[in-house]
């Protein structure tokens, strides 16, 4: 399904104000309906090696998968949507090149990385992430928090230690309990969620979701619903303005018409076609 028309993709990645270098990396494909969005974290500059590993490698295989393969039709081994394998398998891959490159050099050891990343599809979505990168949509006038973060805060206040309210306002929020590339596998959420025309789609890193409140976030998408670039330069600008301790990293997708499934084959295995 090539979506080019069908949404629109805008994207910025800043250093903040605090750090030396950018660990954070982005990567999209509009015609693939595919946006994801990595914070790296490791010493010597490998945190930044293991985002870009990731977004790249995930954008590349999932592209190449879905050359094989026509939404619409389910796995006939697994009984999910081939998107969430697509996603799931792309993850995987570059979960395993983080894994391998970091036990070849020792620069890179126990460098790792969160991916929050989109597939859109059949006026659905995927959406898959590991730790604490967030996908948040505005439909209409509400903006909702889809993921939720693998962070050591999450659990507290699943455990009730804390509550919503209240982690908002801890200091150290930068524990995640969840990355790509630590371990030789990652267990991946993944989730499906349905789009309509005009959805406004945000993938953030915590250097964002950290510093800027949702009614923030809200107020600047709602007030720059026809420049999407613009939107992404304003949530930036606002995380600086408030200290800019992290990398700040934003990418917004928009949905501009409706993009129904089509008549497709089926297959028996999704991963095959990643190689």
């Amino acid at each position: 399904m090539n979506l080019e028309g069908k949404l629109e993709i805008a994207g910025l990645s800043d250093v903040g104000r605090r750090r030396s270098h950018n660990e954070d990396s982005i990567a999209s494909d509009v015609t693939a309906g595919i946006a994801v969005l990595a914070d790296g974290v490791g010493g010597n500059k490998a945190g930044e090696v293991a985002s870009s590993i990731a977004v790249h490698t995930i954008v590349d295989s999932a592209r190449e998968s879905l050359r094989a393969l026509s939404p619409g039709n389910t796995d006939q081994s697994t009984g999910h949507r081939p998107e969430a394998l697509v996603m799931k398998c792309a993850i995987d891959k570059a979960n395993e090149s983080i894994f391998r490159k970091a036990e070849s050099k020792p620069e890179y050891r126990g460098m790792a990385t969160t991916v929050v990343a989109t597939m859109f599809y059949d006026d659905r979505m995927i959406v898959a992430h590991v730790g604490d990168s967030r996908l948040y949509r505005l439909r209409g006038e509400k903006l909702k928090q889809i993921t939720i973060d693998h962070s050591l805060l999450q659990e507290l206040v699943n455990q009730g230690v804390y509550t919503s309210e209240e982690v908002k306002h801890v200091k150290k929020k930068n524990l995640v309990t969840r990355a790509v590339g630590i371990e030789s596998t990652v267990n991946t959420d993944l989730q499906e969620e349905t789009v309509k025309p005009g959805d406004i789609h945000l993938l953030c890193s915590d250097g964002l979701s950290d510093r800027v409140e949702d009614d923030e976030i809200r107020a600047v998408l709602d007030s720059h619903r026809s420049d999407l670039q613009k939107a992404a330069e304003a949530l930036v600008d606002i995380a600086n303005d408030k200290g800019g301790e992290d990398n700040i990293s934003v990418m917004l997708v928009r949905t501009l018409a409706p993009f129904p499934a089509v008549e497709g084959k089926r297959y028996s295995s999704v991963c095959d076609s990643l190689g």
